[in-house]
């Protein structure tokens, strides 16, 4: 996650304290970073995934549904993501306790709540064909804790989604090997942009036209018994109308994004790809009290410059 902007404040004393104008206070170095913070009564807050919406406390980016964070230096993370696995030697097939512990200063550190949980964890395998979105339980000890099976031996990658209190969003990632028999379905990475679950057909309708470089929309329809579905048809999940988590397979890159309202389409999110290649996109959706998981492989283009609109992710 991109270090958001700090304000310098310059200051000049002489025999006595003297205490400048407003516009003095406003005033920047060129580098637009300074040793030292004086905090400003009146934070200026901005979306984590897009700087570009700002706003005030408590209010929500109406591109991504994410809660605008205070833009200075006390939204740099400095808070370190402790693991442990029981047993220490996973195996494939066997349930295995997950603990986290989120560590500042060696003392565990209070989480805010994000789209209704403190912790999102996701895990996909090296090969990106299996996927798991699940909710660490917290402790009297503020650690978080969760169980998972593994299907199968190899290289694991675990995405912590956090917000420590005071502290902008942000995603820690971990890899472990758990032992045991490789999958043996054949990896097929091939662009897919249809994916039928549950009697649902989801459709990324825009899946052949993601560039990077540039802020885009994630399109996504859903069908069911050749009906279309409108967002009202679909039930609120984690806050939003879905969750979506998008991963590249060279760089094992991670966008964790949330959709926002659309007329066109029930689903639909913005997101800004920096990095060309094959990505892996999960997107998660309720109706009827049950969680749906379509799956999507997309071949992100490298973009034109001249189209760019700016904008990040929360990586």
């Amino acid at each position: 996650m991109k270090r958001l902007f700090k304000t310098s404040v310059l200051i000049s004393s002489v025999v006595g304290v003297v205490l400048f104008t407003a516009c003095n206070n406003t005033q920047q170095k060129s580098s637009g970073l300074e040793d030292k913070h004086i905090p400003q009564q009146d934070s200026t807050y901005a979306c984590p995934m897009h700087p570009e919406v700002t706003g005030k406390k408590g209010d929500i980016c109406h591109k991504c549904g994410m809660e605008l964070v205070a833009a200075t230096d006390e939204n740099e993370n400095r808070v370190e993501v402790e693991l442990i696995t029981e047993p220490q030697s996973i195996e494939a097939g066997t349930s295995t306790k997950l603990t986290f512990a989120f560590k500042e200063n060696d003392r565990n550190v209070p989480l805010d709540i994000s789209h209704e949980r403190k912790v999102h964890l996701m895990i996909v395998d090296e090969n990106l064909t299996w996927f798991r979105h699940i909710h660490p339980l917290e402790q009297a000890d503020s650690t978080y804790v969760v169980s998972e099976t593994f299907p199968y031996g190899g290289k694991y990658i675990l995405f912590a989604d956090h917000k420590p209190q005071g502290v902008g969003p942000t995603v820690d990632k971990k890899v472990i090997t758990v032992k045991g028999n490789p999958n043996s379905v054949k990896v097929d990475l091939t662009p897919n942009f249809v994916s039928v679950i549950d009697g649902y057909t989801v459709t990324l309708e825009n899946g052949d036209d993601l560039k990077t470089i540039r802020t885009q929309a994630l399109e996504i329809s859903v069908e069911r018994n050749k009906k279309r579905l409108a967002e009202k048809d679909i039930e609120p999940y984690l806050g939003a109308t879905a969750h979506i988590a998008m991963i590249g397979k060279e760089d094992i890159d991670f966008l964790h994004i949330h959709p926002t309202t659309d007329k066109r389409f029930p689903i639909y999110a913005e997101t800004h790809i920096e990095n060309p290649g094959i990505y892996r996109i999960w997107v998660e959706f309720q109706t009827y009290g049950k969680v749906h998981t379509a799956d999507f492989t997309v071949n992100v283009l490298q973009g034109n410059e001249e189209y760019q609109e700016g904008g990040h992710n929360h990586h």
